[in-house]
């Protein structure tokens, strides 16, 4: 893959990413719900346990009057028996504990369970939802972006998303509950002591704002540098017999060792940022508990304060604390997910190649011209100039030029792979502009072998049956025999169950060629290219290969791309270009007498041929 672009986004407004996590959410949202459901059950026990402690202490134990209590816990105490009966009865008390520790425990269990099929339902929605997407996605897009980087999105950026859903937002209405309740019941017991807890609380939040900035550029940068690791690591796996070959394991290894030190600096000082966010927060929070502890014992000797009341109130307090610390967490933990969500959206607002279905279908065994043909990639010089040219159907055109001249930038063109400007020409098959063609029918009409062929990680059956499923055994066979293949494969212990690892890496240059070409020739296309896929074949196999296309497939129009002029010597004609323009166009015989790049090329083999069979 091409390098990707380093530009720094922007900010991605809070709307877009608030819609894309809710577009997500399909299918996890009733759990979710459920999970939140059970975070109110559980935040309302937790606020019930103080004050049967507090009735216990004042009213049973301390015999003190109900004055001070709300209409509702004189109403629930009258209800047990009043204070004398329960002083009588103190296992009723120990019960209600009991009986609220149950329901609290029983709250946090369907909390975690509803919580973790939310989660898992939202990592599987999302990888399905980005991996359908990015399938869609125009091959220029894919050339733009590392592989490693992408993958790095679509798991860890993933996984980012997730925890910041499943451990911040499904305790957002727990928190609220808790430091709402808190402060009611704060107030309740004695004001001036909740406004003194509550001192420390503006510089918690300002100080949680302040640190947001410095943590979203800072998990930023970490992000980024971890797709390139990942990217670094994904090139020199899948190049591994190349860095072997050139002896470049030192060099790859320092290389990989840069970068691993850069991004581990980048999360020292992640680290650094976190420590002082957090031990900002430990000491503030820590000073709040104390003014709390200290003035609420003054309130108590004073008598404005009840035992019962210092001991609920302090209680409260930590549930006060804890969940204005959790919103500095989320605050936090919500510029990290951000950024993923930012590097996911990147994704998702890249627009999917469209096919219409309206579009034409013509029969692609007409002849295909170019018209005037100017392109360039973007960002880059232009790299066809005004190329014209027609190739009558069921011919063989001969493309030959120097690397960066534009043959296969012609072929990705004709295949759509890139998009042909509407000021750049345009190019026809029987007459029909391919711009108008229904996408899927012009290229399950044109077949492609690449310079690098690719073959999947399967058994070669299943590699060669990918463009044709449904392929017989017969078709199978007659196009392994067409490629020079079948003997290779029946060679094989387990012939064509053979399995092959990743990228073809058990087979030879040669051997990978041909399966590509007998991929290609299981799809029948009337129209079939090979763009230099002859390359790591020797001259015998090519010229067997080369009859067997002009015998089985004769009537397809055939393009071949190729630096070896005895492949073009049978071509009808032959294409020459020069930096994107065309310098020659005849037969071979018309250009081998011709002054040209041809000529001297032909001349030059011609020469090493001789050389080796003197």
């Amino acid at each position: 893959m091409s390098e990707t672009s380093n530009t720094t986004p922007n900010h991605a407004p809070r709307s877009r990413r608030s819609g894309l996590i809710w577009h997500f959410l399909k299918g996890s949202r009733g759990f979710f719900l459920l999970c939140m459901l059970c975070a109110v059950f559980s935040a309302l026990a937790e606020m019930v346990t103080p004050q049967i402690i507090r009735v216990a202490v004042d009213q049973v134990l301390g015999k003190n009057g109900t004055e001070s209590l709300s209409p509702i816990a004189r109403s629930l105490l009258a209800r047990a028996g009043g204070a004398e009966y329960l002083r009588a009865n103190l296992w009723i008390l120990a019960a209600a504990v009991m009986a609220v520790a149950l329901i609290k425990a029983a709250s946090q269990y369907g909390f975690r369970v509803y919580n973790a099929w939310g989660g898992e339902t939202l990592v599987k929605t999302m990888r399905d939802t980005l991996y359908t997407h990015i399938e869609r996605l125009p091959f220029q897009w894919h050339m733009m972006h590392h592989t490693g980087d992408i993958i790095q999105r679509c798991t860890s950026d993933i996984e980012t998303t997730r925890n910041f859903v499943s451990e911040q937002l499904t305790n957002l209405i727990r928190i609220l509950i808790l430091l709402v309740m808190s402060l009611v019941f704060m107030l309740g017991m004695n004001v001036s002591l909740t406004l003194i807890a509550m001192i420390p609380v503006p510089l918690i939040i300002g100080y949680s704002i302040y640190f947001h900035h410095q943590i979203w550029e800072g998990f930023q940068k970490c992000d980024e540098n971890e797709g390139k690791l990942s990217a670094m690591v994904q090139e020199n796996l899948t190049g591994v017999r190349v860095v072997r070959a050139f002896g470049r394991e030192r060099y790859e290894r320092d290389r990989f060792d840069r970068q691993n030190e850069y991004y581990t600096s980048l999360w020292v000082r992640m680290g650094e940022i976190m420590s002082r966010f957090w031990s900002t927060s430990d000491v503030l929070s820590g000073i709040q508990v104390m003014l709390v502890v200290v003035f609420g014992v003054v309130f108590c000797l004073r008598n404005e304060m009840t035992s019962g009341e210092y001991i609920a109130f302090i209680s409260y307090n930590g549930m006060l604390v804890w969940p204005i610390r959790q919103l500095g967490r989320m605050i936090s933990e919500m510029s990290k997910a951000g950024v993923s969500m930012e590097r996911i959206g990147e994704i998702m607002d890249a627009e999917e190649e469209k096919d219409d279905p309206a579009g034409a279908a013509p029969p692609l065994n007409g002849d295909i011209r170019f018209e005037h043909v100017t392109f360039g990639y973007e960002g880059a010089p232009e790299m066809l100039h005004d190329v014209s040219l027609t190739i009558p159907a069921g011919s063989t055109l001969g493309i030959l030029g120097g690397t960066g001249s534009g043959k296969s930038t012609m072929m990705y063109l004709l295949d759509r792979l890139y998009p042909l400007p509407a000021s750049g020409g345009r190019i026809t098959i029987g007459g029909v502009d391919i711009q108008q063609m229904r996408l899927s029918h012009l290229r399950g009409g044109i077949g492609i072998v690449l310079q690098e062929p690719f073959l999947f990680s399967r058994t070669l059956r299943e590699n060669l049956m990918i463009a044709s499923p449904n392929l017989q055994e017969r078709e199978l066979k007659e196009a392994s025999r067409a490629a020079c293949l079948e003997e290779t494969i029946l060679g094989f212990s387990k012939g064509y169950e053979t399995f092959v690892g990743e990228r073809g890496v058990t087979l030879s240059g040669g051997q990978k060629q041909r399966a590509a070409i007998a991929r290609m020739l299981t799809q029948k296309a009337p129209i079939m290219i090979f763009d230099d896929s002859l390359s790591a074949v020797d001259t015998e196999t090519d010229a067997k290969i080369r009859q067997a296309l002009e015998k089985k497939f004769g009537q397809a129009t055939i393009i071949l791309i190729s630096h070896r002029m005895t492949t073009l010597s049978k071509a009808d004609q032959v294409l020459v270009l020069d930096h994107g323009r065309v310098a020659q166009l005849g037969t071979p015989e018309e250009l081998r007498n011709q002054p040209g790049l041809y000529q001297e090329i032909d001349r030059i083999q011609s020469l090493s041929r001789e050389e080796e069979t003197a």
